[in-house]
């Protein structure tokens, strides 16, 4: 499927007339270019600015000077820093006058090919901005974090959250800036020691205005801050059912969790980790009023209906049906029949069915080369979510210095239990206000019925902490993807952090094969040899393709690496394919271009209500509205097409060297064409050779089959044996016959000698034996008779015996 982004969604319109908000009423949310007759905000007055490098910006000797914070304890992406990518700020967390930082940073490109870390390519603006909140806030802060249009700043403890509104400024003193703050969800977190307490919170990436809360109760929570700070606009009670892995469902508890990226189902997806590694899905998640792609909605919409006609299973027809039905309601605007069908943005609409509930899908099985994989040894700390290509990736840190890095190995689809429904707040209006339901799991529930995707296996990382005794403190692991590239991300531990990049993507790399992929390579980014870990980490990126990376330590030492990503690229394709400049022209603009530049021009949505109609434009409540809304015009088209040009101008010389490098690669090939061309004849003149050699071969094989013996077939095993035989008896038998012959002729040549010469004297002397010799005399007589016929038998038969053997000789 083709990945779509879907762009960010703009800055909600502010009332024109913002109440003060309160602990139970809603915070508007304000634009980040407030108007300019505010009656209670004053012009700053700044001084002379002078850009000086970010890593020795006075702010940090401040703070490092004051006593550091004690309670920092780092989790699932947390950071006591935020950036601000819109306009390029950095927000540092002051612990000791419990005051926020603001610097304004600005990014150069290194044409010198320098990569020290002298080379200053991050410079911060001096004097720098300080904003102290409204109210005071004295929990514990363990992490903060930015909305996507930069205007609101969420301050996340470990039993209570505030919400700052950084452009609802109260009043302004020189560099002090005084804003709006309130708390959040004081009905649920009682800021007790033994209450409910926070195990993560961020914002949703699809909307400015909604913040995600999972508590220890097992229970996630979507927070709508422009209408309500207390009451959650949607829950889902997580409970697991037993999965026969050797741990009950009640000793599991929820760990982080993460948000999918643009990718069919993968939207609208939240994955959870749990502490025994298990990881589950919830899909569709959709805060009401969130933008999004339409083409992308449309895109998944066809893809439910193409999987509904080929589905087989009576589950997966029935999730299918129930799928469509949610998108339909969800986001109308989609629809043929809409009026609104050719906008390029949809608004998702508050709906939740009313039979149905989502089923925690999971947990996902792990594969390993065909076979699941066993229990994952330690406790899960931290997760990540990260889609690069066409794989979705989930990276799950372990207390043990373990990272389990998977990939999805099939697509996501929605589950619902019809057994029961959710519950439903509703407005005055009868209109939907809130959902909250209870999520079960089905541990059996996979294949065709289900449609769980699997997890493949991809590598296992052992970091090798150096303290083991970190390992048994709780997390302090925590997982941050690079705005650059995406198949890196970085691991934030007690020893410092770590890059991790992965060589091999099972689905987006097809031509390589699993027994052939390169493992992923770990890459130390900085080393803090105290053990001491990090306060705050943040990756950035600049419009000219590379990363930086900031990290502030418990000291509050700022260190500043900067990562080429330009030339990493074309090094690892030197060492793969030996050609140089091997840069995949698909990839390559997608991985070097700015995400914000790709994405295009923020999406205005003007207020459709007919307030603006009924304005008079020459009022001076008219004016302030034209006035705010031609700042937005700016921000959104006249500034991003400033960006644009600057982008294009400063990639002249990068394309220039491209070009050269393919002309270079051109006029090679040219050179071999030619080389070719010149050795053609020399080779048609071997071929010619090589034929006549053949014919020749050809020739005499035929002669030597017409000679006279190569006809004859050889001797069969019986005539080998036969033959054998024979010349046993020639040697031995025949001999012996021939002695024997001889032997009896002697005898009778004397016999009848010396019967002639005696005959008479014998008679005469011998008158009483003579009947009996004349007998023996008459015996021995045919006796001899057969003996010289059996002689000439033989004879004859010996004569044929070799003539026989001289032709077989022949």
């Amino acid at each position: 499927m083709t990945r779509i982004s879907a762009p960010p969604s703009p800055p909600p319109s502010p009332p024109l007339s913002p109440p003060l908000p309160s602990p139970t009423t809603s915070l508007s949310l304000s634009s980040p270019f407030p108007l300019a007759n505010s009656a209670n905000s004053k012009p700053s007055k700044r001084s002379f600015i002078e850009w000086v490098p970010f890593a020795t910006h006075p702010v940090f000797a401040s703070v490092r000077n004051s006593q550091p914070s004690s309670d920092f304890k780092p989790g699932s992406g947390s950071s006591l820093v935020a950036w601000d990518v819109v306009r390029s700020r950095f927000y540092l967390w002051d612990p000791a006058i419990r005051r926020i930082h603001r610097l304004s940073v600005r990014l150069q490109d290194s044409d010198d090919g320098s990569e020290t870390l002298d080379q200053v390519s991050v410079e911060a603006a001096v004097p720098s901005e300080t904003l102290v909140p409204s109210i005071q806030i004295t929990h514990e802060v363990c992490q903060i974090s930015l909305n996507i249009d930069g205007s609101s700043l969420l301050i996340a403890g470990s039993d209570k959250l505030t919400l700052i509104n950084i452009f609802d400024k109260t009043t302004t003193n020189g560099e002090t800036v005084i804003c709006r703050a309130v708390p959040v969800a004081t009905q649920i977190l009682s800021g007790q020691d033994k209450g409910i307490r926070v195990l993560q919170a961020s914002w949703h990436p699809f909307s400015g205005a909604h913040i995600c809360l999972l508590t220890s109760d097992a229970v996630f929570r979507l927070f709508d801050l422009s209408s309500d700070l207390e009451k959650p606009e949607q829950e889902f009670y997580l409970q697991l059912e037993p999965s026969g892995r050797g741990q009950s469902a009640v000793l599991l508890c929820p760990v982080a969790f993460s948000h999918g990226a643009h990718h069919l189902w993968d939207t609208f997806s939240i994955f959870f980790l749990f502490s025994d590694g298990s990881i589950y899905i919830l899909c569709p998640v959709v805060p009401f009023g969130s933008l999004y792609n339409q083409k992308h909605i449309k895109e998944i919409y066809d893809d439910v209906k193409s999987f509904e006609l080929e589905a087989a299973h009576s589950n997966a027809a029935k999730f299918s049906r129930l799928a469509l039905s949610w998108l339909e309601e969800t986001f109308p605007e989609m629809l043929p029949e809409s009026e609104h069908h050719g906008l390029s943005v949809c608004r998702a609409c508050a709906y939740a069915s009313l039979d149905a509930s989502l089923v925690l899908q999971g947990p996902l099985r792990n594969i390993s080369h065909g076979q699941e994989t066993g229990i994952l040894k330690g406790r899960a700390v931290s997760f990540l979510y990260t889609s690069a290509g066409k794989d979705s990736i989930l990276v799950a840190a372990f207390n043990t210095g373990l990272l389990y890095i998977q990939a999805l190995a099939d697509e996501i689809h929605p589950q619902w239990a019809t057994d029961a429904g959710p519950h439903f707040s509703l407005d005055s209006n009868h209109q939907v206000k809130g959902v909250a339901m209870i999520c079960e799991s089905f541990p059996h529930n996979t294949g065709d019925s289900g449609q769980t995707p699997p997890l493949l296996e991809l590598a296992v990382v052992d970091l090798s902490l150096s303290d083991p005794s970190q390992k048994q403190q709780g997390p302090s692991l925590s997982l941050f993807s690079d705005p650059v590239v995406a198949e890196r991300f970085y691991c934030v531990h007690s020893g410092g952090a770590d890059a991790v990049t992965l060589n091999f993507l099972p689905f987006s790399d097809v031509d390589v094969g699993p027994t052939s992929a390169k493992p992923p390579s770990v890459q130390p980014v900085f080393n803090i040899g105290n053990n001491t870990g990090l306060n705050g980490f943040a990756a950035i990126a600049n419009s000219f393709g590379d990363s930086h990376i900031i990290g502030v330590t418990q000291n509050y030492e700022c260190i500043v690496i900067e990562m080429k990503v330009w030339k990493e690229t074309v090094i690892v394709d030197l060492g793969e394919t030996g050609e140089a400049g091997s840069i995949d022209a698909s990839s390559g603009v997608m991985t070097n271009v700015s995400k914000d530049l790709l994405a295009g021009p923020k999406a205005i949505v003007l207020n459709s209500s007919g307030s603006l109609k009924m304005m008079d434009p020459e009022s001076i409540e008219g004016r302030s509205t034209l006035h705010h809304y031609m700042k937005i015009f700016r921000e959104n088209y006249v500034e991003y097409a400033h960006k644009v040009s600057i982008e294009l101008k400063q990639r002249i010389g990068h394309l220039k060297s491209l070009m050269e490098e393919q002309n270079k690669k051109i006029n090679a090939v040219k050179m071999l064409l030619e080389n070719v061309e010149t050795k053609e004849e020399s080779i048609h003149e071997r071929i010619d050779r090589a034929c006549g050699s053949h014919t020749e071969l050809e020739r005499r094989l035929n002669k030597l089959k017409n000679l006279p013996l190569a006809n004859k077939k050889p001797l069969s095993k019986a005539e080998k044996d036969f033959r054998t035989q024979l010349d046993r008896f020639v040697g031995v038998e025949l001999d012996a016959l021939h002695s024997a012959i001889e032997a009896l002729s002697a005898r009778m040549k004397r016999y009848n000698g010396s019967h002639v010469s005696s005959v008479t004297p014998r008679r005469t002397a011998l008158r009483g034996r003579g009947p009996a010799s004349e007998a023996q005399a008459s015996l021995l007589k045919p006796s001899l008779e057969k003996l010289s016929i059996m002689n000439k038998e033989n004879t004859q038969k010996l004569k044929l015996l070799e003539e026989h053997f001289a032709n077989l000789e022949m």
